[in-house]
């Protein structure tokens, strides 16, 4: 963990001095899309997660992620993917997501707790169930055995998946060195931007993966690892 908390701080100090993102090292380009300043305010901070690894020739390989999307987007050159292809993602959720939008509109213009303002609740609740049980069909996890396997079948005796299960940093990490026949030998995870609102999460500092998202699934991520 040592040599990754210290890429973790490395990043930190890169974060502050360019207040962006964007990795590349041959630009001083300040993308707004990618800018942290967002992260400083209602939005909050976010988790960023480091793993390093070895290749398969001892060479050593620096992974980076971000929790969830970065600013709306689920892909940012120099940072991992997410567990399902993003194309597939967009082409299951613009639509529905529109109308979920629309229904809250509706909700906001009909009379508080009138049969209509009930109706419409309940639509679209059940637009939301539905469409957040579609989307966890999409993620894939890899394990260092080389074994793929869909999100629900990962987590264990029918539990609900909570929301954003995948999307933190650890999992991302692994997987994609997973998925790319890396060994990984060290992994942290730290906080940047506005503190969280409960105040569990504050800027600068390093936290374990959680438990309620997390700890479900990294059991099956890193079955084979030590026989690597």
């Amino acid at each position: 963990m040592g040599q990754s908390r210290a890429r973790g701080l490395e990043l930190i100090k890169q974060l502050n001095a360019q207040e962006s993102i964007h990795l590349s090292a041959n630009s001083k380009e300040i993308h707004e899309n990618l800018s942290t300043h967002h992260l400083w305010g209602e939005a909050r901070g976010k988790m960023f997660g480091v793993l390093t690894c070895l290749t398969d020739e001892n060479v050593p390989v620096t992974l980076y992620a971000f929790s969830g999307q970065y600013n709306g987007q689920w892909e940012v050159e120099g940072w991992v993917p997410p567990l399902f292809d993003v194309g597939v993602f967009h082409a299951l959720t613009d639509h529905q997501e529109k109308e979920i939008k629309n229904f809250g509109k509706e909700i906001a213009a009909s009379q508080p707790h009138s049969p209509a303002w009930l109706a419409l609740r309940k639509k679209r609740r059940t637009l939301s169930q539905t469409l957040m049980k579609d989307i966890h069909k999409l993620y894939r996890l890899t394990n260092f055995r080389g074994e793929t396997r869909r999100l629900e079948d990962v987590i264990l005796h029918g539990r609900k998946i909570p929301t954003g299960t995948g999307d933190c940093c650890a999992p991302k990490l692994l997987n994609h060195a997973a998925k790319n026949n890396l060994h990984p030998t060290g992994l942290s995870e730290f906080f940047y931007g506005k503190q969280t609102k409960s105040g569990s999460h504050q800027h600068g500092q390093f936290y374990s993966s959680c438990q309620e998202k997390c700890a479900p699934i990294l059991g099956f991520m890193l079955c084979g690892l030590a026989r690597r």
